[in-house]
């Protein structure tokens, strides 16, 4: 078999590629790109593979959780963006300016996979602890929802700054001047935050409880208390969904408590 011309056309496009360094470097970053892809999908499906293996061993039952929320999905979601870090400098003939951008723009996905992360990782830590018995009297839903909204508010301030090539202090710096403004967009969140540990440090409310708070037209059991609300399921199987901070600002009268 003659390979002659086979190898004359690899010589052709190896001289191209010498006289046309902007083709050698989209072919570069395209390479990396597809390396990083597959890369992203051979992780993930190591993870995955290893995972649900080992959650089912009845001592690892709790990386069902884990699986359930895709907390290791998200895990195998930075990978594509790590090789895309540390690959731009085998880029051929990427300049300087290019290869700080790209590489800026990988590390805001790497933070933005992260933080997803993390979030998914709270969210299974949740259904964790709604399986023992303190979760039948303690809700720690509100807490959850509070970590998830300052984890994502400071990962978004980072990732601005990344991409903005800023420090994040000098956004933090400007929220500071812009926190009367936050205050007042945020304030629902704050008041149900305070009235939510008000409620469980004291003991005043729990999952099981009937309450009676006429003035919003609950009459019936609590049956799940978060950051922002408290959901009662009244005597008609309605339910009704009441402002954490009403409990704290208004009265209501708690009949029937759940046993402790």
């Amino acid at each position: 078999m003659d390979i002659n011309p086979f190898w004359q056309r690899v010589q052709q496009l190896w001289d191209l590629l010498e006289h046309q360094p902007m083709l050698r470097t989209s072919l570069g970053l395209l390479t990396l790109l597809l390396a990083a892809l597959a890369m992203g999908r051979l992780v993930r499906f190591v993870i995955l593979s290893a995972m649900k293996a080992l959650g089912r061993q009845p001592a690892l039952f709790w990386l069902n959780d884990f699986l359930h929320n895709k907390v290791f999905h998200r895990l195998a979601q930075v990978t594509p963006s790590l090789v895309i870090q540390f690959g731009l400098n085998l880029v051929p003939d990427l300049s300087a300016t290019a290869s700080h951008v790209l590489g800026n723009i990988a590390l805001a996905f790497t933070i933005l996979f992260m933080m997803l992360t993390l979030g998914a990782l709270l969210n299974a830590m949740l259904d964790i602890y709604a399986r023992t018995e303190h979760a039948r009297t303690r809700s720690i839903k509100g807490y959850v929802q509070l970590a998830k909204m300052i984890l994502y508010v400071f990962a978004s301030i980072i990732i601005v700054a990344t991409l903005i090539d800023r420090s994040p202090l000098l956004l933090l710096s400007g929220l500071g001047a812009m926190s009367a403004v936050i205050l007042l967009v945020y304030k629902d969140t704050l008041l149900s935050f305070v009235a939510s540990v008000q409620l469980t440090s004291n003991d005043m409310l729990r999952v099981g409880d009937w309450i009676e708070m006429p003035q919003v037209g609950a009459d019936g059991d609590v049956v799940d208390i978060t950051l922002h609300t408290v959901k009662v399921q009244n005597f008609d199987k309605t339910i009704v969904s009441i402002p954490t901070w009403r409990l704290m600002s208004e009265s209501f009268k708690n009949s029937i408590q759940a046993p402790h």
